[in-house]
């Protein structure tokens, strides 16, 4: 029931428990680079301008009023490497032949991914933004919680918690062909003598 018929109650008898957040919402990026930082999110997502002038920038792609905010700071430094904080953000394709498709969209917009991995639950094409932002672009193999839950309660990560690297160009050349979903996707093992980490790419 909305809130606007709730008035008589308090608040924690509304909300005994602990509250979740409904979504997560968007990120903000502060770079030096705001015309190429803005132009690269607007492509990779396929996005629109929801608001900007010479100082921030509101994109969006779906339902949501900005799903991505860019300050123009230009006294901003670069992403330290190794420093500590937010690692990557990601976005979800509903389908392989989309993430595929995007893949070929900005490869031939000189965009290419630095690290494709197949984790297990997802594909996995990540990316680099103009500031060194990392952004996952991926695919859920696993559909649902309770396919995700099985797959780790098999040992999965145990054995290998990375994945495994693949060429998205040679498997955009497979679907093409006919190749089904389910081959397509599964994660083989580890090459031998090498572990989880091999398959990293910072």
């Amino acid at each position: 029931m909305a809130d606007g018929h709730q008035r008589a109650l308090s608040l924690a008898a509304l909300h005994p428990g602990k509250v979740r957040p409904h979504k997560l919402a968007h990120f903000v990026i502060r770079t030096a680079k705001f015309t190429e930082t803005r132009d690269w999110y607007l492509n990779v997502l396929a996005g629109e301008v929801s608001f900007e002038n010479e100082q921030v920038c509101f994109l969006s792609y779906d339902e949501e009023h900005h799903r991505v905010g860019i300050i123009n700071m230009q006294d901003a430094t670069p992403l330290e490497p190794n420093g500590a904080g937010v690692d990557h953000v990601s976005f979800t394709f509903d389908t392989l032949s989309e993430l595929l498709a995007t893949y070929r969209r900005l490869k031939a917009d000189g965009i290419e991914p630095f690290w494709p991995i197949i984790h297990g639950p997802t594909v996995s094409l990540y990316y680099r933004d103009p500031t060194g932002v990392k952004v996952e672009l991926q695919y859920d193999i696993l559909r649902t919680p309770a396919e995700v839950n099985a797959f780790f309660a098999a040992g999965s990560y145990v054995e290998n918690f990375m994945g495994i690297i693949f060429d998205p160009e040679e498997m955009a050349t497979r679907f093409e062909s006919g190749e089904p979903i389910e081959s397509l996707t599964k994660r083989p093992p580890l090459p031998p003598g090498l572990g989880p980490w091999d398959m990293h790419r910072p």
